[in-house]
């Protein structure tokens, strides 16, 4: 959840302006029709549409990357007169990947004069550092999270039936905020509820949300709320990274796990950070080499690994348009809570298109590739069952009508309008 600095006018809307020896006109298409290879406008269409300024951006995008900067230059002043901050959920959204294509101008320092403008403007970002009770808050506005937390929650609880000691290792984006709604489930099951032995990866990195609390205070937190419920609890954090597919978790995971204790591994929006194939492979293949009771994997349904540019930008955009679309129907334009909302899209949208190697750590890959890997590793899926269902039906009927539900074979899918925007699925060894 990033924000931008206060000011006057909206961080570098305006900044980039024609030259002095052109004149501005009320149609923005006219300084650029007669650019070679830019398409007219009427072969874009209406140029206030999704899909129109989806082409401006793949057009930018080319000329930026070839450094062709004076059609950068007259796209981009296109699209600052159409694509405002604090328009319409498409004209937002265009306006975000608009910041995002000036900020990987000015890092790789192609495009010249781009990178001569996004220094003079203010693309400085205020990073907001949430505490938990405004995090827990945050994560409550949409689905988004609660659906994985719901779902997860449902099969783990019944995975656990009959021990009497469980290890969570959690692997969230999210700072153990699922934890609390799993001690609530398990805290009046008929036998007693189990002792919870909880192993989080410390983080290396600051990636949104920021919570503004040692891991000492939330472990004091999550006891205090445990005893509050009649649950033990131990807490433990293994500084761990993704960058090497969290080996130094597993190393410590492998001599903490006790005869007879039921072994979850909650992940939980994190695996994608994990930034290539043979890592993720090896992550799954020692993950399934701990015999866990189960596995839930729980993402965003989107591809954003390509190593081409537009084609990261085309993914991004047909897939982030959604909690664009979403805020607003629960959250009022000014409010904070959606300044957090917006620029934590914001923060996803530009280290997909703004950064390269191990800074980009949104490698966001579709359900189809997560369950193939999944069985390559030697796990098989475990159906949802109908309570689970039942569960999430009830969760969703909390938001807007929008939200909706789908089984796929064993996986569930949470979607907006019809459209995949996050999946869970759960896994036993084969």
């Amino acid at each position: 959840m990033i924000q931008f600095n206060e000011s006057t006018s909206p961080p570098f809307h305006h900044a980039i302006i024609p030259c002095s020896n052109v004149k501005m006109n009320k149609n923005p298409f006219e300084r650029t029709r007669s650019l070679p290879g830019f398409p007219t406008q009427k072969a874009l269409g209406s140029f206030g549409d999704a899909n129109c300024m989806e082409q401006l951006l793949v057009h930018c995008a080319n000329a930026i990357e070839s450094n062709d900067s004076t059609l950068a230059q007259q796209i981009l002043w296109v699209l600052n007169n159409i694509a405002t901050p604090d328009g319409d959920s498409n004209q937002r959204l265009t306006c975000s990947f608009l910041r995002a294509l000036i900020v990987r101008a000015a890092k790789t320092g192609s495009c010249k004069i781009l990178t001569a403008m996004a220094q003079d403007s203010n693309l400085y970002l205020q990073t907001h550092k949430f505490s938990v009770v405004e995090l827990a808050s945050f994560v409550d506005l949409t689905p988004w999270h609660r659906f994985g937390f719901t779902a997860a929650n449902a099969i783990i609880s019944e995975a656990i039936e009959g021990f009497s000691v469980v290890h969570i290792v959690d692997l969230s984006s999210t700072h153990c905020m699922q934890i609390p709604t799993l001690i609530d489930l398990i805290a009046n099951r008929p036998e007693g509820p189990p002792f919870i032995k909880l192993t989080v990866a410390g983080a290396t990195a600051d990636v949104p949300p920021i919570l503004d609390l040692s891991y000492e205070e939330l472990c004091s937190k999550l006891m205090k709320f445990a005893r509050s419920r009649n649950v033990g609890l131990e807490f433990r954090v293994i500084p761990s990274s993704w960058c090497d597919g969290y080996a130094s978790l597993i190393d410590q995971v492998q001599q903490l796990v006790g005869e007879g204790e039921a072994l979850v591994v909650n992940c939980h929006m994190m695996l994608h950070f994990i930034p290539e194939e043979t890592l993720r492979t090896l992550f799954l293949k020692a993950i399934r080499g701990l015999e866990p009771t189960i596995v839930v994997v729980v993402d965003e349904d989107a591809d954003f690994t390509s190593n081409d540019l537009v084609c990261r930008l085309r993914s991004a955009f047909n897939y982030l348009w959604i909690p664009y679309d979403t805020v607003d129907t629960f959250l009022p334009q000014g409010s904070k809570q959606r300044q957090w909302y917006e620029g934590d899209i914001y923060w996803k949208i530009e280290n997909v298109i703004a950064q390269e190697g191990l800074q980009r750590v949104e490698r966001l890959e579709p359900k189809s590739r997560w369950v193939q890997r999944m069985r390559n590793a030697e796990f098989r899926g475990v159906t949802f069952s109908e309570e689970a269902v039942s569960e999430v039906k009830n969760m969703l009927d909390e938001h807007a009508a929008g939200w909706g539900l789908k089984k796929e074979e064993d996986d569930l899918v949470l979607t907006w309008k019809g459209h995949n925007v996050v999946f869970a699925t759960a896994w036993v060894p084969a």
